[in-house]
This record gives structure tokens, C-alpha cells and sequence, in this order.
């Protein structure tokens, strides 16, 4: 049995008697599978599943073909990739297999008291100094290797603000603050948005028990980040308000941060006059960030930090043309070893192609994306080529059109 009829055969003794049920059907059986109403295959993906080159389904759309067919992507002619290891066979499991690489708030609920020990000042340094190595790291690793480690660093950090004092106790909150901002980061980074949520609260409460106003500010910007990301505008120009209404007590830094997020939900409320004045406003600001704290140095370490920003609301508000100018001038600036935010910037470039009506820029630009996108694992990269996958629908029954589905194929099944 050739590899398209073993799927095709299944399909059939499923009782979907074409493609468009059986897309149907996968859909609704993992959408309630997963608790996750994102999750689609559409009829396109199915057809190419059941063609010549089916690909290999993501890891939660195997899950849910085997739940669904009773057998695994390999035994209904898909192509095993190198080092697929069946979920059933995974070490350590999450709720329906979706977390094999950690529980995502175990580090934070650790239950007290601890055991009494004496901590040491300079543990806040040591600390500090892990969180700008992390930060480098996560540029070049995406999410995935990253979560386990600054997740247990973040535990132990909790236990020992449990028994530190004075000082070191509020050193050690401030650092912690930080940790979980990070972690919520990578979590968000992965596509999780219910870790990315939960992380972002821990983020919050440990900024108010620091008494920090900087911290402060930095948790409710960090919770706008994940309404940018839900695509809630006002949410987001509401938690942007709130963190600078005591603006004359914040550091340039956090103002800067503040400001930029802001944009980002006016660009969501189609307000491009804020968003222009808002980037203007930080602009200015940031010849004077000079503060030491460990955190929130984007603005520092990304090349063209505030153009990025600009960019991407030119990209939602639909002004392709703008946007692209933006995106070459701000990629020239992006080393080559800042893999994973070169891939989403790249992304977000071809999707103002497409704006643009320049189809064959968008693929190309596509096709550089996707190995990166496959190797970081990154779950906001995949979905910026799905937001480029809409765009280019125009073109989807001409030969650029055909040959953006087939390079897009390995990174958006299962969307």
C-alpha cells in the first residue's frame, strides 16, 4: 500500500468519506482533545497529507491523529523525521502529552516553610550575572532548551528569599521578579499562553512584594505582552496606562518599555498617529538609559530596538509598503547569530511583501525562514508564517502561491 492510501484507508474506515469531513472531524477531536480551540487542520493539509510528499504532522496534531485513528503518523505513511520518539515513550509527560520538557508552575508552588539557611549577599551578583548570560542564550537556543533550566534557577531563588533578610531578601525578590519574567517570556515564546499568563502573575506578585516601582512597571508591561500576542489592543493600552502613571518615578528604561508596548496596542485599535507619537516619545528617551539593573536591557542589547517595534505595528495596521522599508533597514543592522529574532523579523518582512503585492519577495524571504523557524522551535515564528500564509491567499492558486505551501509545509501543519 503506497504512502497517500494508508491515510486515505484509515480515513475511509474512520467513515469520513472525503477530505473536507475528515478535516472537520480532526479538527473538533483535537480542539477538545487538547482544550485548545486554536487547533485547525484544514482540508489543504489534509490533501497534502494524502499526496506524494505528506510531510510530518507537529507533535499535538500526531497525538491527536492517534487518539482520533487509533495509529501513529509513521504507520499511516507519513515520513519519520530523525529522532521521533512516539509521546507514549517520553520520560516525563504532561496533561495529554502537550508538556514533555517541564511542569510549567511547579517551580513557582513549591510548598513552605524551607529548611533555615544562612544566604549570602553576594548571591544576588551571582544571580544577576546568570541573567545576562540567559538572556544571550535565548537569542541563539528559542524557548524549548532554555524553560527547564531558568524555571529550577527561579526555584531556588524563591527558597532562598524563604530564608534571607533584610537587603538580601529584597536583592533576592528584585532578581527574582526578573527570573520570572523570563520564564514567562520563554513560555510565550513556546506558544503557551496559559504558562506565559501564569508566569507573567508570578512576575507581578513578586514585583509587588519587592516594592519596586521599576519592577513594578516592567510586570504590567510584561502583561501587556501577552494581551499584544491575544490581539486584545485595549487591554494592552490599559496595563501600558497603568504602568506609567507614576511616570516621573520610573527610569528612562521601563518608560521606554512602557511606551513601545503602548504602541503596540494602538497599532491593534488601528491608531497609527499613536503609534507614531508613542516610538517619537521613546526615541528620545534613550540616550538616557544608563540604570544597572540586569533586566529589561533590550532596548540596549537589539539592534534598531524601536524600529522593530514601529515595524511590526506598520505590519497590523496593513501598510506593507512602509514596513518594508523598515524591516531592510532593521535587518541590516541583526547579526547573523541572532538566529531566532532574525527568522521573526524576516516573517514579518514577507508578510509586508505580500501587503505590498510583492509576492515572490514574500516566498523567498519564506523560504529563509523556515529552516530557522524548524531549529529554534519557536512556536511566534510559526505563527508570524501563518499570518504570512493568510496574506499571500490572493496568490494561493498561482505557481508562487503553490511554491509558498510547499516551503511552508514541515512548520504550519496542524494551523
Amino acid at each position: 500500500m503506497s504512502r497517500n492510501d494508508a491515510l486515505r484507508a484509515t480515513r475511509l474506515r474512520a467513515g469520513w468519506r472525503t477530505i473536507e469531513t475528515a478535516a472537520i472531524a480532526l479538527t473538533a477531536h483535537g480542539q477538545q482533545l487538547l482544550d485548545e480551540r486554536q487547533f485547525t487542520v484544514s482540508a489543504r493539509t489534509w490533501r497534502r497529507w494524502e499526496g506524494d510528499r505528506p510531510g510530518w504532522p507537529a507533535e499535538e496534531t500526531a497525538i491527536v491523529l492517534h487518539d482520533a485513528l487509533g495509529r501513529w503518523p509513521e504507520d499511516l505513511g507519513f515520513t519519520t523525521p530523525p529522532g521521533w520518539i512516539r509521546p507514549e515513550h517520553h520520560e516525563e509527560k504532561g496533561p495529554a502529552g502537550r508538556r514533555a520538557f517541564v511542569s510549567v508552575t511547579a517551580p513557582a508552588l513549591v510548598a513552605g516553610p524551607v529548611q533555615p539557611q544562612h544566604v549570602d549577599p553576594a548571591l544576588i551578583d551571582y544571580f544577576q550575572q546568570q541573567l545576562e548570560g540567559h538572556y544571550r542564550a535565548d537569542m541563539f537556543l528559542g524557548p524549548h532548551d532554555l524553560i527547564g533550566t531558568v524555571s529550577a534557577q527561579y526555584q531556588l531563588i524563591d527558597k532562598l528569599v524563604r530564608c534571607a533578610k533584610g537587603e538580601t531578601r529584597q536583592g533576592l525578590l528584585r532578581v527574582g521578579a526578573a527570573y520570572a519574567a523570563l520564564v514567562g517570556w520563554l513560555y510565550q515564546d513556546a506558544g503557551d499562553m496559559d504558562g506565559a499568563a501564569f508566569w507573567r502573575g508570578i512576575t507581578q506578585e513578586i514585583a509587588m512584594r519587592s516594592r519596586d516601582p521599576h519592577l513594578i512597571g516592567y510586570s504590567l508591561v510584561n502583561q501587556a505582552q501577552v494581551r499584544t500576542d491575544l490581539g486584545d489592543g485595549h487591554a494592552v493600552v490599559d496595563l501600558c496606562e497603568a504602568a506609567l502613571d507614576d511616570v516621573d518615578r520610573l527610569v528612562p528604561k521601563v518608560r521606554i518599555m512602557a511606551m513601545q508596548q503602548h504602541a503596540h496596542g494602538a497599532s491593534l485599535i488601528g491608531e497609527r498617529g499613536l503609534v507614531d507619537l508613542l516610538i517619537d516619545q521613546a526615541d528620545r528617551l534613550l540616550r538616557r538609559v544608563d540604570d544597572d539593573l540586569p533586566w529589561g536591557n533590550a532596548c540596549r542589547r537589539t539592534p534598531g530596538y524601536l524600529e522593530v517595534q514601529r515595524a511590526t505595528c506598520y505590519g497590523r495596521l496593513g501598510l506593507g509598503v512602509e514596513a518594508g522599508v523598515l524591516w531592510t533597514q532593521v535587518l541590516s543592522g541583526v547579526p547573523e547569530t541572532a538566529r531566532r529574532d532574525r527568522g521573526v523579523y524576516m516573517a514579518r518582512q514577507a508578510t509586508a511583501a505580500a501587503a505590498a503585492r510583492e509576492p515572490d519577495q514574500a516566498v523567498e524571504l519564506a523560504r529563509m525562514v523556515v529552516p530557522i523557524a524548524s531549529e529554534t522551535r519557536s512556536a511566534r515564528m510559526r505563527r508570524e508564517l501563518v499570518i504570512l500564509e493568510r496574506a499571500m491567499r490572493p496568490w494561493q492558486d498561482a505557481p508562487v502561491g503553490r511554491d509558498l505551501a510547499e516551503i511552508l509545509g514541515p512548520v504550519t501543519e496542524g494551523n
